[in-house]
């Protein structure tokens, strides 16, 4: 891949649609743009003042019309990739889409890689490391939470962060390297303890912000949730519930679910993977044998069960069953058609809290609504885990970036442990700059090529 080549791409997505976009980035974008589009006005792309639109036409190699379009021309630096852009903004068809990118592959272009734009505007330091990766966090945001975690991220929020605390490292390894080329025991002495001080505050930073990986792990990627328990007992109502409109099939026959429907589902601002699954049972033939199979496997790789129990009826070998099944694993209780009216031997909260003294246990109706409120702040209790909610635009949000912290975190230890042993200053700095570069990987300030192609290669075409 050569930097200096100019890169062309579609950037809208496929299917038939009202405007296509097709971006180019690099040197010779205007040139090539010139070539093939003909203004209303009569005036060339060359001549366009920056960040400028024209109306005209997009011409084919034999001089043939291919479609109308909008030309929009950034000059760099003040572009998305800090080169010169052209975006052309014709009609959304697949055909016409893919004859406009051709003819500027014909001109001199090459196809974009995946994520190249993207690389391109962090190669000319548009965007560090950590933002660039946010650009398809926004693109795949679930909820509204997702977005704002996000969009901060963006913005530079999350790595605002990390740069502080780079910034604090650096301070520290310049005074001990003052104290190495200036000695004086003293004031050695003095800048030693101060510096074993700020590596522990600095500890404690760190430490508060991998707390949030989880929820924003999961405000990324989405929880995987599994909907278990026997048949009818309003698993299916429950989906439907949660993603408030009738999704599932719900029937008074049990069996009627026979197979894993996996949809994805906002709850509170927390993107769920919900998978509604067959009722288990000793099943009465092939097809539902397979599908209480399917809901073992699901109970087994779910990160979060919601385990759903009929509150109007006696406890059932079948209830038992599933205690057994979600033992030790993240479960919300739910005792549901608690709108039906019940004998003194239903099933209830103490029977479950035998089984699970510690567990969430929620009376609801999935038919009425009741209680649902009450699941979606449990829900986010659990996803949240005592982080503020609000505040998801400084997550963590990347399984990379927690192990970078982690190791950064353990490199200050190595610090204090060699300040406790005595050591000199010589050493504490080599630990201390060690703690350092590893925080520049989330930046990308001291991140191999290897990492950045791999970062940039899970971005789709277009961005």
């Amino acid at each position: 891949m050569q930097q200096g080549d100019t890169i062309s791409a579609i950037v809208t997505p496929s299917g038939a649609g009202g405007v296509g976009i097709i971006r180019l980035s690099g040197e010779e974008a205007i040139a090539i743009a010139d070539t093939m589009f003909l203004a209303k006005s009569g005036k060339k792309l060359e001549d366009a003042a920056a960040s400028s639109f024209s109306y005209g036409h997009l011409i084919g190699g034999s001089g043939e019309i291919l479609d109308e379009a909008i030309v929009l021309v950034m000059r760099a630096p003040h572009s998305y990739t800090k080169e010169d852009v052209v975006e052309l903004q014709c009609h959304g068809g697949a055909v016409v889409l893919r004859a406009v990118l051709e003819r500027t592959l014909a001109l001199g272009a090459r196809p974009a890689e995946r994520g190249e734009f993207t690389k391109r505007a962090f190669l000319n330091g548009r965007l560090d490391l950590s933002e660039a990766q946010a650009v398809m966090e926004v693109v795949g945001a679930r909820t509204e939470t997702s977005l704002r975690m996000a969009s901060g991220r963006l913005a530079g929020r999350f790595s605002g962060k990390v740069k502080e605390i780079r910034r604090k490292i650096l301070e520290m390894i310049a005074h001990l390297e003052a104290t190495i080329d200036f000695p004086e025991e003293e004031i050695d002495d003095v800048v030693i303890d101060d510096v074993r001080l700020r590596i522990i505050i600095l500890e404690e930073q760190i430490e508060t912000i991998l707390k949030t990986s989880h929820a924003g792990t999961i405000l990324r990627d989405g929880l995987k949730t599994a909907i278990i328990g026997k048949p009818n007992v309003g698993k299916s109502s429950l989906m439907n519930a949660l993603l408030f409109e009738e999704r599932v099939i719900v029937t008074d026959i049990p069996g009627t679910t026979r197979d894993s429907i996996e949809v994805c589902a906002d709850v509170g601002g927390v993107p769920l993977s919900l998978i509604d699954t067959a009722g288990i049972r000793e099943a009465e033939d092939k097809a539902e044998k397979i599908g209480v199979a399917r809901a073992r496997d699901c109970a087994e790789k779910a990160a979060l069960i919601l385990a759903v129990f009929d509150a109007s009826s006696p406890m059932t070998e079948e209830d038992k069953e599933i205690l057994s099944l979600v033992k030790g694993k993240d479960t919300i209780f739910l005792l549901n058609k608690s709108d039906c009216p019940s004998s003194s031997e239903a099933l209830n909260e103490a029977l479950i809290r035998e089984a699970a003294p510690e567990a969430a246990v929620l009376q609801i109706s999935a038919k009425t609504g009741e209680g649902m409120e009450s699941l979606a702040r449990q829900i986010e209790q659990t996803v949240y885990d005592g982080e503020l909610k609000g505040d998801e635009a400084s997550f963590v949000a990347d399984a990379r970036e927690a192990d970078i912290l982690r190791r950064a975190a353990a490199f200050l230890s190595d610090a204090l442990q060699t300040i406790e042993n005595g050591m000199s200053a010589d050493f504490i700095v080599i630990d201390l700059r060690s703690a350092w570069e590893k925080l520049g990987e989330i930046t990308g300030e001291t991140v191999g090529e290897d990492i950045i192609d791999e970062i940039f290669r899970r971005f789709c075409l277009g961005k």
